[in-house]
């Protein structure tokens, strides 16, 4: 009976998902519809209705639960997969969630504790914060120390590998609709969010997280962090001494306390800044929840679950980026991207390298926007969606994380500039890798003398060229741009999945009224999906003569190179 009952609720569970899964496809398919638009069909209409979309996956993926909240979070860090809207909603999900019982604190911590639960002397059972995965109380031990427990919501683990083999499922169906995973590893995607997710269940490694993120900062007397109790911090229970502080965002408590908040926002930004280029171990989750000044003026870091990772081939390779950006070299820039691997080969470069070129104007020429970091976060968004353009997740996280604190650091300081801070730790970047402080003009005077060259040379080449072109030697191609072949896909992809999606609906109708006293009415919904199944296989024959014409041209293309 008690099997029964567990596989009901794996069923009810799985259809609550796949039915949350049908209405947004339903209403992505809603959306291409220039007809559906009332007053006509314009681009701020779509994506006005793309924000209200970003809203209803948001709401969704808060009332699945605690394994969708944290998608969602993991979501908002592919700019590849998701249009910038979605990016941006997503990536302020709060998972703040009601507190579950005390009756079922004191069992976990029976579980897991054992005998070590003795040493606490008494707990708090109104917890200080509740959230999807763990609930917060403030204790005291035996010795008189006063501490935090962090405690896993009971029966989580079950529920997210339930919820996680839905994903699995989902991901797989979408993957092998060709126009929808179209330059997209879904069933990787999903993997990956399996892999992070089933390892921030395990509160032994977000202690090892917080050991690491102390040890960064012992000698700074500016930054702290709690320390990790290790005789009781288990799998599902972590225990860290507690660090009362007032709230980052409470600028009005902040000055009472005679705390300057200026000094505050240069204290934050400069400890990022050293996570990020002197260890690539850094907080990704700097939101005013998470941090707190305590009352001599020290800053205090929370909340070690989501922390980031810069890997040390793409910190040298940001050492070069860094150098190309400063001298506002698009072409050395968008070398070193190839180079990395966020451009794939063969792709066509003139749009990026456009972008990069107005990206790099607008953050270099005074006077310099206080929002910088924001709005190239978005920039890079758009560059990134639907396009050949990869972005490392842990590029992502760090722009997130920047861009984050570049809030917080306003908050407390009107005329707080991160970009001015960040200069110190940006020159010995673009001097480093054996190199000196005078490589710099080294490169100015190079590409001066390479320009003078090239121009020189300039009359001759334009000689032979038309005289090549006059004999018929030189071919000129004229070529669609990326952006019109990008926009004629996608809309191929919108019908073609809302014609899939009313096919389903229409078959669901014809199978439930086969089943009625009236059989013969199951040829209604047959009827209406003739026209229907016609358009898309349709669509079907276009989008594969499409790929057939993209494959043909980049042989063309091979060809006159070689």
């Amino acid at each position: 009976m008690k099997f029964i009952f567990s596989q009901l609720i794996k069923i009810e569970r799985a259809l609550r998902i796949w039915i949350r899964l049908i209405s947004l496809l339903f209403f992505l398919w809603i959306d291409s519809r220039h007809w559906t638009y009332l007053w006509g069909f314009s681009k701020q209409k779509k994506e006005s209705r793309q924000r209200l979309r970003a809203k209803w996956l948001t709401k969704e993926l808060v009332n699945l639960g605690s394994a969708f909240i944290k998608l969602g979070q993991l979501l908002s860090a592919r700019a590849d997969v998701i249009p910038s809207s979605w990016v941006n909603e997503l990536s302020s999900l709060q998972d703040e969630v009601p507190p579950f019982a005390y009756k079922d604190v004191e069992e976990v911590l029976t579980s897991e504790l054992g005998d070590s639960n003795n040493k606490i002397k008494s707990i708090d059972k109104d917890p200080i914060g509740a959230a999807s995965l763990a609930q917060v109380h403030k204790a005291i031990l035996i010795n008189q120390r006063e501490v935090v427990l962090k405690i896993q919501r009971p029966g989580l683990e079950n529920l997210f590998r339930l919820d996680l083999e839905v994903m699995q499922q989902v991901a797989g169906l979408v993957q092998r609709n060709r126009s929808l995973s179209q330059g997209k590893d879904w069933v990787g995607i999903a993997k990956e969010c399996k892999r992070v997710l089933l390892r921030e269940l395990d509160f032994r490694i977000e202690a090892q997280y917080a050991a690491r993120f102390k040890q960064q900062f012992l000698d700074d007397k500016t930054i702290r962090i709690p320390g990790v109790i290790w005789d009781l911090s288990t799998k599902k229970v972590l225990c860290l001494e507690y660090m009362p502080g007032i709230k980052i965002n409470d600028i009005e408590s902040l000055k009472k306390k005679d705390i300057d908040t200026s000094l505050i926002a240069k204290i934050g930004a400069t400890s990022y800044l050293e996570q990020l280029v002197k260890y690539g171990f850094f907080h990704a989750d700097p939101h005013p929840g998470n941090l707190a000044v305590s009352e001599d003026s020290s800053l205090i870091y929370y909340d070690f679950g989501m922390m980031g990772f810069v890997s040390e081939r793409i910190r040298r390779r940001l050492s070069s980026m860094i150098k190309a950006a400063a001298l506002a070299d698009v072409n050395g820039l968008v070398k070193e991207l190839q180079i990395a691997g966020l451009l794939e080969t063969g792709i066509e470069i003139g749009p990026v390298r456009r972008l990069i070129r107005v990206m790099l104007k607008e953050a270099l020429t005074p006077p310099f926007n206080a929002q910088i970091l924001e709005k190239l976060s978005g920039d890079i968004s758009e560059l990134a969606y639907g396009k050949a353009f990869r972005i490392p997740i842990e590029l992502i996280f760090v722009f997130r994380a920047l861009s984050t604190f570049e809030g917080v650091g306003r908050n407390l300081d009107p005329n707080f500039n991160l970009i001015a801070i960040a200069k110190p730790f940006l020159l010995p970047l673009m001097t480093s890798n054996n190199s000196n402080s005078n490589d710099l003009f080294n490169e100015l005077g190079r590409q001066v003398s390479e320009i003078g060259s090239k121009a020189v040379g300039l009359p001759k080449r334009l000689d032979e060229n038309l005289d090549r072109l006059e004999q018929g030697d030189l071919q000129l191609q004229v070529r669609m741009g990326e952006s019109d072949r990008q926009l004629r896909r996608m809309i191929n992809v919108h019908q073609t999945l809302g014609n899939s999606v009313l096919l389903g609906s229409l078959s669901i109708s014809s199978a439930l009224l086969a089943s009625t006293n009236k059989p013969f009415l199951l040829f209604i919904p047959l009827f209406f999906a003739i026209p229907i199944s016609l358009s898309w296989i349709k669509l079907q024959f276009k989008m594969r003569g499409d790929a057939r014409l993209d494959n043909l041209q980049r042989k063309r293309m091979q060809e006159n190179k070689n």
